[in-house]
């Protein structure tokens, strides 16, 4: 199995070898906490995803299985209720094995161009691949995830170029989403202004597409502080998602407890 995800070209539809999928899932917290029902629909849709998408190794990583199905098994996370569709319109991903560096250009109030790099840990391109550093990623865990930050940017480019809203549907309409992501997104760059310490990445406050995508991570991986600092947009994240990551974590905690006891 080993490099059957790293051609160029698509790949017919594989089972994911169970023994693979059942360390990814053990060594991923917000994934092992998953009902066994959640857990096999996640299976089948990453190898959907897989066989729709090509990965691409760069900067001398050599692709594996477990990198692959790992990013596959965070990235399908966000589109478990949301379906594959919420992934079209792009096909490549290209893994590096650390950050990596992006030449930017900006134009001053004079009109002079300048030319500058950023090292960056993920980026994803409107209408192009999504890019992510494998040593970020497999840091997740602990509400810093780069893989799900990069997805939720590919949601949101689905209607456009990413400005925190991306494509809604009859479970959560635009009316509701506004004033809600407004509101807790003017209240956090507040927040980080005045140095409050929030648990939350400070990035966040950089732009209302960022503001989405760290409060992603943070949904699926610290479901508890987002609904105790922001239990309107935890719930509307929750329609959004159609997921309750916070429900799925204490009912996870209780069977462990019992189990332990």
């Amino acid at each position: 199995m080993i490099g059957l995800f790293a051609r160029f070209r698509k790949p017919p539809k594989t089972a994911i070898d169970p023994v693979l999928w059942a360390k990814i899932i053990a060594r991923l917290p917000f994934l092992a906490a998953l009902p066994l029902a959640e857990a096999n629909a996640l299976k089948n849709l990453a190898e959907e995803f897989l066989a729709s998408k090509e990965f691409t190794a760069a900067g001398g990583l050599e692709l594996s299985d477990d990198i692959c199905v790992s990013i596959a098994a965070q990235g399908c996370l966000p589109i478990l209720n949301l379906g594959l569709k919420a992934y079209r319109d792009w096909v490549g991903i290209i893994v590096y094995p650390d950050e990596f560096v992006v030449t930017r250009e900006i134009e001053d109030e004079s009109g002079v161009v300048h030319t500058y790099d950023e090292a960056l840990s993920g980026e994803a391109w409107e209408g192009g691949p999504l890019i992510v550093s494998w040593c970020d990623a497999q840091m997740a865990g602990s509400g810093y995830n780069v893989v799900i930050h990069e997805f939720a940017h590919k949601l949101d480019m689905l209607n456009g170029a990413a400005d925190g809203m991306p494509a809604l549907h009859p479970d959560c309409r635009e009316e509701a989403w506004l004033p809600v992501f407004s509101a807790a997104y003017e209240d956090f760059c507040r927040r980080v202004e005045n140095a409050e310490e929030t648990g939350i990445d400070p990035y966040a406050s950089e732009h209302p597409a960022e503001f989405f995508a760290v409060l992603s991570e943070a949904f699926f991986e610290l479901p508890a502080l987002v609904d105790r600092q922001y239990p309107a947009l935890y719930a509307l994240l929750k329609a959004y998602y159609r997921q309750d990551p916070l429900s799925r974590a204490t009912k996870a905690a209780i069977a462990a407890s019992t189990a332990a006891s």
